[in-house]
């Protein structure tokens, strides 16, 4: 029998915390929405859409996780594409409804616990503009599937 990627597709509940870890305080924001989720063969999908309180309506966020690499995409009124592997630096263009920005990315670590269930994904990573640290971020992201009444 021959499967589709959304014969795979779940719907999920996303818990995103993202770290500046650079601040004195550890400054976090946390996000928890729905969204969908799909899991084969060791790779992954998570997406969701922004809202007002991320301050990025009319965006759809998905994370495509491989073996050794994630791809943040952004598309809607924020579009980037950022490339995470361990020790790669990479540089994106990051759009807005204000203007665009070239920007530079540079992957400390990564971790991977998703299953076909959900699990943990962390990315340790540094942003810089022109060569210049802007700041030292982490992503702490949780996905698990809907349970009746969610």
């Amino acid at each position: 029998m021959q499967y589709k990627k959304a014969d795979f597709l779940k719907d999920v509940i996303i818990s995103i915390r993202g770290v500046q870890v650079d601040e004195p305080d550890n400054e976090s924001v946390e996000l928890v929405t729905d969204g969908c989720y799909w899991f084969n063969d060791g790779r992954a999908r998570i997406s969701y859409s922004e809202s007002e309180v991320t301050g990025m309506p009319g965006t759809e966020t998905t994370f495509n996780v491989s073996p050794g690499e994630i791809i943040l995409s952004r598309r809607g009124t924020l579009t980037s594409d950022m490339v995470f592997r361990e020790g790669y630096k990479d540089t994106f263009l990051y759009d807005t409804p204000y203007g665009s920005a070239m920007l530079g990315l540079d992957t400390h670590r990564i971790s991977c616990s998703l299953d076909e269930h959900g699990g943990d994904l962390e990315i340790d990573y540094v942003i810089n503009i022109d060569h210049s640290v802007v700041g030292r971020n982490r992503f702490k992201i949780n996905v698990r599937e809907c349970t009746e009444g969610e």
